[in-house]
């Protein structure tokens, strides 16, 4: 991902060195477990273990003959030894029990730094519901004037949407928490199943139950997938703080700094960018999702077309959704909200918004449902709901936006328990 999109502490855990660390890892846990199988000379673990991290400049270099990056790697990691130490390095293990086994230690720790973050955003938006429960506003549906809702329950709804997203990625996580040293074909024909078993349980991963070359792929496409749902959970926060934020609307705005310009040309503007950003990362996430299912089938016990796919989507989907969830964050945090802008609204259509209320208060009292719904259509249209009700025998004075509030608390209850999540 380019660095503006890039916030450092996901983009290190994907950098060529961090990849190259945790290969080092895999391969001395693996001679660490061969020395306790009688394989492999204490000696020779204990220089296995003094050798440095090879630096990516230097494993790039190596690979500009070999074509190949374990193979470079591994050249490069035994530089430093003796021939009878490095004689052991990599024994039984084909490529990807170092590479899958690395990556699903990665892709834990990623996982935990992005719940990490969506959980911030889900107490940010909780937060912000208990503040503005009581905030009146209209619900729109179709773009148009429903009822009267809160501004606080618009916010719950996309708390609890983080928050099944923080349980998607939690589940997905598990399942691509797991490694093995198994070897070309899953076998471990060379290799005893204990070495996958200490490297596994050191890492904290699970094991393959069922291993071909590699770990299986569904299980890269479910996490993406989680990340691209949270990633459209975050856009649905970001058009709703966009569609409000439009001047004939105005009943919220995007946090802003004294130096903010919006347009080169026009200095009034106050662009919802933020918003429109977090919309456009989301349409990438998605993207990355769909690559990542294509990853699943593929030929006989492995090839390789998942590996090029692989090295831009992973870093790429997580780098976006920790950008995008830490943005959203503060989008939401520091949200200017104008109530006046929101009742406002409610009364701009004359009372239109408690139409329902009257087609329901009429159909209990008796009579021909359309012959009811007509007739307070008629005085919807006639460009005086309020008046046309009252010439009718209708008592407008319950008319106010709490008439729809009524059955509230329940839900209100639901986001304090949401709340107690994060306390």
């Amino acid at each position: 991902m380019i660095p503006r999109y890039a916030l450092p502490e996901m983009a290190e855990l994907f950098s060529d060195q961090a990849r190259y660390t945790a290969w080092t890892e895999v391969e001395v846990l693996a001679s660490q477990a061969q020395t306790l199988l009688g394989r492999v000379p204490e000696a020779a673990l204990a220089r296995i273990r003094q050798a440095p991290v090879p630096r990516a400049a230097r494993v790039a270099e190596l690979e500009r003959d070999r074509d190949h990056e374990i193979l470079s790697f591994l050249a490069a990691y035994c530089e430093t030894m003796p021939d009878d130490t490095a004689r052991w390095v990599h024994l039984g293990m084909t490529s990807y029990d170092l590479v899958d086994t690395a990556l699903g230690h990665t892709l834990a720790r990623a996982c935990d730094l992005l719940i990490d973050t969506a959980v911030r955003l889900r107490a940010t938006l909780a937060e912000k519901a208990a503040e503005h429960w009581d905030t009146v506003c209209i619900g729109r549906t179709h773009g148009m004037h429903a009822e009267p809702t809160t501004f606080g329950h618009k916010l719950a709804s996309f708390a609890f949407a983080i928050d099944r997203s923080v349980r998607r990625l939690r589940d997905a996580r598990e399942q691509v928490a797991v490694g093995t040293v198994s070897g070309s074909v899953g076998t471990y024909a060379l290799i005893d199943p204990f070495v996958e078993e200490h490297v596994c349980a050191a890492l904290g991963l699970g094991v393959e139950p069922a291993p071909s070359q590699v770990v299986a792929r569904d299980r890269h496409a479910q996490l993406v997938a989680a990340i691209a749902t949270l990633g459209a959970c975050v856009e649905q926060i970001a058009v709703e703080t966009r569609l409000l934020s439009r001047t004939e609307v105005r009943e919220v705005e995007e946090p802003r700094t004294a130096a903010y310009q919006g347009s080169s040309a026009m200095p009034h503007k106050r662009n919802p960018t933020t918003g429109e950003r977090l919309t456009g990362l989301a349409r990438l996430l998605r993207g990355h999702a769909a690559a990542m299912l294509e990853n699943v089938a593929l030929w006989h016990e492995r090839d390789l077309s998942h590996s090029s796919v692989e090295r831009v989507v992973l870093p790429d989907a997580f780098t976006v959704a920790h950008y995008q969830v830490t943005a959203a964050t503060a989008l939401v945090r520091d949200l200017t909200v104008f109530p006046e802008r929101m009742r406002a609204a409610i009364d701009h259509t004359g009372g239109l918004a408690y139409s329902s209320a009257v087609l329901a208060e009429q159909l209990q009292s008796g009579g021909e449902r359309e012959t009811i719904y007509r007739t307070i259509q008629s005085a919807a249209d006639s460009g005086d709901f309020l008046g046309a009700l009252r010439g009718a025998g209708y008592d407008t004075g319950a008319l106010t936006p709490h008439r729809f509030l009524s059955h509230q608390d329940i839900i209100r209850k639901r986001l304090e328990e949401l709340r107690e999540l994060d306390h």
